[in-house]
């Protein structure tokens, strides 16, 4: 645990992580559950947001001076289950630039490989706001944060947001990237020689989808 570890213990976000985890959920269900929690992480990620006065404007009974967002932030969601965060983020940053990265995690070694790239030339923002539902064995969110360091950003400019971590891949993503703020709603303790958090909320993106099969 450190100081950029920013575990949620809302009693709203705890109910609607209890309600995911429920196995018979319908994938409705499942899409309706992630999008609420995605809009309330999203409220917690953004607490500390720089902000500008901008024009005089108008209240109905006297002026007053606006205020806006200062910062250029870019939503970077892991597909595929990534996906899953974006609309509810969308809904409290929707001018915020959606830079697509594509991973997913070989199955015998558990590391991931990338398979879609979405970034611009040049490193043109102020923050990036990570989404990828699950925190596991830490590998994808390791090598996601890689990425984007390579790509120009400093750790941090980079907030990475979960719904839910296995204390093993919370820890391994400390340890390598220390610079970066991480929020979650949950740690769960297990990890299991499938690198499946226990007792987790499954596969996300499968769930999110419907390719249960």
């Amino acid at each position: 645990m450190t100081p950029n570890l920013h575990i949620s213990y809302h009693p709203v976000i705890q109910t609607k992580l209890s309600q995911l985890r429920q196995k018979d959920n319908t994938p409705k269900i499942v899409r309706e559950l992630t999008h609420e929690l995605a809009v309330l992480l999203a409220y917690e990620a953004t607490m500390n947001l720089k902000t500008s006065k901008t024009k005089e404007m108008m209240s109905p009974y006297e002026s007053y001076k606006g205020t806006e967002l200062a910062e250029r932030i870019a939503l970077v969601p892991v597909l595929r289950s990534g996906l899953g965060l974006l609309d509810g983020f969308l809904q409290m940053l929707p001018d915020a630039h959606v830079l697509h990265l594509g991973l997913y995690r070989e199955k015998i070694s558990l590391q991931p490989v990338e398979y879609y790239n979405k970034l611009p030339q040049n490193a043109d923002v102020d923050l990036c706001i990570v989404v990828d539902p699950i925190i596991a064995t830490g590998n994808t969110a390791v090598a996601t944060v890689n990425i984007l360091k390579e790509w120009g950003v400093r750790g941090s400019q980079i907030k990475y947001v979960s719904i839910l971590g296995s204390l093993q891949g919370i820890s391994q993503l400390q340890t390598e990237h220390p610079d970066i703020n991480i929020y979650a709603a949950a740690v769960d303790d297990t990890l299991d020689e499938n690198g499946y958090i226990r007792p987790g909320v499954g596969d996300t993106g499968d769930r999110l989808w419907n390719t249960l099969f």
